[in-house]
């Protein structure tokens, strides 16, 4: 079966390719319409005038050309001039479009390039400057090459001016003959004008927009204005940002959404913002996903109260967690790790579904989750937060971001929780979440001078101390444990990491650079769950170097590399202690393929980890997009990573279950490495509503395990199993979301999850526990329009609908501690109104399940908390009732 899917996934690779190469080159120019008439006349116009296929793009206003034999991109637009649709070329007459019908009369600011003169000027400049038409780091560095192979000395081309400063010999060259090299490559200059032909095959981010007046930035321009170093989810060395998307996107760069689906990307990657984290409390990593469908947030445990994250319906140990493209949640940070990124520290989420890119490493099965961290501001701004819910919790939050000077900034992030009040909403004795407090702090340090030495860098550090104790309510945690009949959970972490990225641009080739990327992290937790004591250290050492060039054009990218982990453990379950030190060397290649229509983008890894023996990790993901609103995508990959069974399953550890390792001769805690397929298409639809923007985004994975470790909760309810797999287990994960703007700052969000999750367990084969298979998903979001002093309303809601999942068999027990079969359903409500008073000052109140919807047999045997069937970690459901929350924000 292996073999047949490794074999179905070339075969299609192979498949494609002639289809991909096959395609007629299109064009792409600048059309001025208003609606579906508009539209309609357009394209039929245009393919009575000879065009092979016409789509025109209202939202981008643009008509993109299928042409082929001799038909002439200008013949076609001046067709379309002369049924009443100005362009780029060509300029319809007056009465012509007077007798459009009232719908369709658009506003004419287009101003065609054959009304243009090549020689006007419009600013001042100097004798040996001059207006040359480009776009990005591509166009400056064929620019100055063909300046130079024209004979000039040296030339120095700003994508700000639009203009080549050139020095030569005039005994050996002219201007006009360096001018005419430069249009001959493709760019357009106050001497001359590029054909069509060789504009066209220029590479698409190297398209300009002909229509600017010389010496004017287009739309389109996206240079490197700043660069981040490796701060996008597929971008791991230095490279650039593009703050500014093509033509289909300029409407989106103006007003920006809060979580956007990236068009440009090959996979499917969503760009959550900062001010999506606040349409809902998000003090942590782990509430920042309230008002986003692809990620399910889910009480893990009634005791500890930890929330966990599940992606295309696994468990979160399957998704990649990075901050700042650094391996972040893993090992023992695995329970609690989400706690530890503060929701007000946070700029930015990359989240891809899926197979990510070779270059993050080779843990990612179902996708990657990458936070990036505040660092980013042109002047200094402090920020303060205050929170506080009416059951006791309160946090506050310091952020400060600011330059040092033209190459220097820093930001210092502080952070500060509590949980002092004693909540038990269900009145079964036992704290419905701890008590503690945690001091969070940050240190950022970036250095950027890319445009002239060619390097950037970035530092980062952080200390977290986290204290934490449930139980049962009279639990005093000044006694001994064994001095006490009350239950108690006591939970103590330190976390101390400090990391470095650092890079370096090739002079004269924007597009190769070199980035490397260093972490270390110290991780230590001592803890106990009633008599029961678990405690671990981990130390990790994560180093990556990558390398980025071109073959030929930007058209053909590559990225080449090596990294190297280090982890050691140190664990100490009841008495028994659990040493392993993992040590992988590895090294990887990826290669992307940009064409006019299509991404492809191929790696590959291979890793020498010395326990689990070497691994070979391939990934593709593809993206064809049909036409700017119509984008398929597809990926497949394997991942594999390695099991720290006590870490990742704390949350049954307040229960009366022994834990039994089933060991099969692997290399940790007797176990074999966890390896996976995973395979996924999605289909992206935009389209209007009654001239109003909507889309539609349906996706489908499926994941295989090859091996697997077993978290087997059914054999008894006194026994936690871990083993590996033997036989099959797989998840299917179908999401359709429908996005809609039906009134100006109105947004409606909606999804439907199905989810499919099995696995041969000893006892046959059986859905995953605490799985719903059916989920719903409702987003309102609504903002008034803004004062002159910035101020305005914010209104959301959010409802989730989760529907049955499988409980663990709890038969043998005596009926009064039985669970049922299958949970019942149930809806949660969120909600929250904010009120922004001007740009420095909001105030906002919400509410958490409000539908006060709550799981009534949390803890099963609660009463005698050290009996053999007490169990806390049968949870499916919130364990509070609603719960009201204000907050504060100041900016100075």
């Amino acid at each position: 079966m292996k073999l047949f899917i490794s074999r179905l996934v070339l075969g299609l690779c192979l498949l494609s390719a002639p289809f991909i190469f096959a395609q007629n080159l299109k064009s792409q120019f600048q059309v001025k319409g208003n609606c579906e008439m508009c539209k309609e006349r357009i394209e039929t116009t245009a393919k009575k005038a000879g065009a092979k296929a016409a789509r025109y793009s209202i939202d981008s206003q643009t008509l993109t050309l299928e042409t082929e034999g001799n038909v002439s991109a200008d013949e076609i637009l001046k067709k379309v001039a002369e049924a009443g649709h100005d362009n780029e070329k060509f300029k319809a007459s007056d009465d012509v479009y007077q007798s459009l019908p009232e719908c369709c009369h658009y506003e004419r600011t287009l101003q065609p390039s054959h009304l243009n003169t090549n020689t006007e000027v419009q600013k001042s400049k100097a004798d040996n400057e001059f207006y040359v038409k480009g776009n990005c780091a591509s166009c400056k560095a064929r620019i100055e090459k063909a300046a130079k192979d024209a004979g000039a000395n040296s030339a120095e081309w700003s994508p700000e001016t639009q203009t080549v400063v050139l020095n030569f010999d005039s005994n050996k060259t002219s201007a006009d003959k360096i001018l005419k090299k430069i249009a001959d490559v493709g760019h357009d200059n106050e001497k001359y004008t590029s054909t069509d032909s060789v504009y066209n095959g220029l590479p698409s981010c190297c398209l300009y927009d002909r229509t600017v007046a010389l010496g004017e930035k287009g739309p389109n321009v996206h240079f490197e204005e700043e660069t981040k170093i490796a701060s996008s989810s597929n971008n791991t060395s230095i490279e650039v940002q593009n703050h500014e998307k093509k033509i289909e996107e300029i409407k989106l760069s103006a007003s920006k959404a809060s979580t956007s689906l990236s068009k440009n990307e090959a996979g499917l990657v969503f760009n959550i913002d900062k001010k999506e984290l606040l349409k809902a409390a998000c003090c942590n990593l782990s509430e920042s996903f309230e008002t986003n469908a692809t990620v399910d947030v889910s009480f893990s445990n009634a005791v500890t109260g930890t929330k966990q994250l599940k992606m295309l319906g696994l468990d979160q140990k399957y998704t990649s967690l990075t901050k700042e493209l650094l391996p972040e949640i893993r090992g023992l940070a695995s329970a609690y790790g989400l706690n530890f990124i503060p929701g007000r520290w946070i700029e930015s989420i990359q989240l891809t579904k899926g197979g990510s890119t070779v270059t993050n490493g080779y843990e990612s099965i179902t996708g990657q989750i990458n936070t990036e961290l505040l660092k980013n501001a042109k002047t200094p701004e402090t920020s303060l937060n205050l929170f506080s819910d009416f059951n006791g919790r309160a946090e506050a939050n310091i952020t400060s971001v600011s330059p040092i000077n033209e190459k220097w900034s820093q930001t210092f992030l502080l952070h500060g929780n509590g949980t002092f009040g004693n909540t038990d909403m269900n009145d079964d004795g036992f704290l419905d979440r701890p008590k503690g407090t945690q001091i969070n702090a940050a240190y950022l340090l970036n250095y950027n001078d890319l445009e002239k030495s060619g390097f950037g860098s970035h530092f980062g550090i952080n200390f977290v101390k986290d204290n934490r104790t449930a139980g049962q309510t009279d639990f005093d945690k000044r006694l001994a444990q064994d001095k006490q009949n009350a239950y108690g959970v006591g939970i103590d972490i330190s976390r101390f990491q400090v990391w470095n990225k650092t890079g370096y641009v090739f002079k004269g080739k924007p597009y190769q650079s070199i980035g490397w990327m260093n972490q270390y992290v110290y991780h230590q937790q001592d803890s106990f769950f009633g008599l029961r004591n678990y405690s671990g250290k981990q130390n990790t050492f994560y180093s990556n170097l990558i390398f980025e060039s071109i073959i030929g054009n930007t058209n053909h990218k590559y990225k080449a590399g090596a990294s190297f982990m280090y982890d050691g453990y140190d664990e100490t379950y009841l008495t028994t202690p659990y040493k392993r030190n993992e040590i992988v060397p590895g090294a990887f290649a990826e290669y992307t393929l940009t064409g006019l229509k299509y991404t492809l983008v191929a790696g590959a890894r291979i890793d020498f980890h010395n326990l689990a023996g070497t691994q070979f990790t391939p990934r593709l993901n593809f993206k064809y997009d049909f036409t700017p609103q119509t984008i398929l995508r597809l990926s497949a990959g394997r991942g594999f990573r390695t099991a720290s069974v006590f870490a990742e399953n704390q949350q049954y550890f307040a229960s009366n279950r022994t834990i039994q390792i089933i060991q099969n001769g692997g290399d940790i805690y007797g176990l074999k490495p966890e390896i996976a397929w995973n395979y996924g298409a999605s289909l992206q639809q935009e389209f209007k509503i009654f001239g109003r923007k909507s889309s539609i985004v349906a996706d489908f994975f499926r994941t295989d395990f090859q091996n697997q470790v077993m978290v087997d909760l059914d054999r008894s309810p006194q026994q936690l199993l871990f083993y590996n797999l033997e036989g099959k287990s797989f998840a299917n994960s179908l999401q359709v979301q429908w996005d809609f703007i039906p009134l100006k700052n109105f947004e409606v969000k909606a999804a439907y999850k199905y989810y499919d999750v099995q696995a041969d367990y000893l006892s046959g084969r059986r859905e995953i526990p605490f799985m719903a298979k059916n989920r719903g998903f409702v987003n309102l979001a609504y903002s008034t329009n803004k004062s002159e002093k910035g101020g305005f309303w914010s209104f959301d809601t959010t409802i989730n609908w989760v529907g049955k999942q499988r409980l663990p068999d709890t038969s043998s027990n005596p009926s009064e501690f039985r669970l049922p079969g299958y949970s019942e359903s149930y809806a949660i409500l969120n909600a929250q109104i904010s009120r922004n008073f001007n740009k420095k000052l909001r105030a906002y109140l919400g509410g958490e399940n409000l539908t006060s919807y709550y799981q009534k047999n949390a803890i099963v045997d609660f009463k005698n908390p050290f009996g053999n069937y007490f169990d806390g970690g049968m949870v499916y459901a919130p364990i509070m009732k609603a719960n009201f929350y204000v907050g504060l924000d100041v900016t100075f």
